[in-house]
């Protein structure tokens, strides 16, 4: 049996742990769907701006040979994304394990017999250092 497996991000400023965690997260299942967090999501949520507009980071995410399909993620309703794409297993990264909201999804996917994987959160490198870097140069 097929296991499908889902993960998401907005995936601003592609870099290695984006990679690293897709890379993994293929490992763990046959088909990988990756949900891209659309700008206008990541505004509201994030009150940023992606760096990289929405339209190109689904071609660089969708150009990865072990990724099957990309969609955009346009809420963070899990449910409503489980209900659509029917997977098996869900990825995430280890900096929202142990959270209230984190444990109600996993209570709640548990139900339905679909596996939440956490994965190490890259240290080294994050979108958030790179903006930062950014910053400080624009401001030189």
């Amino acid at each position: 049996m097929k296991k499908i497996g889902y993960t998401t991000g907005v995936y601003d400023m592609f870099h290695v742990g984006h990679l690293n965690l897709l890379r993994r997260a293929k490992l763990e299942c046959d088909y990988l769907i990756v949900g891209i967090t659309t700008d206008e999501l990541c505004i509201s949520h994030k009150k940023k701006i992606p760096i990289i507009p929405f339209n190109e980071r689904m071609d660089i995410v969708e150009a990865i040979s072990f990724v099957d399909e990309v969609v955009p993620q346009s809420n963070y309703n899990k449910i409503e994304a489980w209900e659509t794409y029917r997977f098996d297993k869900m990825f995430v990264g280890d900096d929202w394990k142990g959270t209230e909201k984190w444990k109600k999804i996993e209570s709640n996917f548990h139900e339905l017999g679909v596996e939440i994987v956490y994965f190490p959160y890259t240290t080294q490198t994050s979108s958030s250092k790179l903006r930062e870097a950014l910053d400080k140069i624009s401001m030189m």
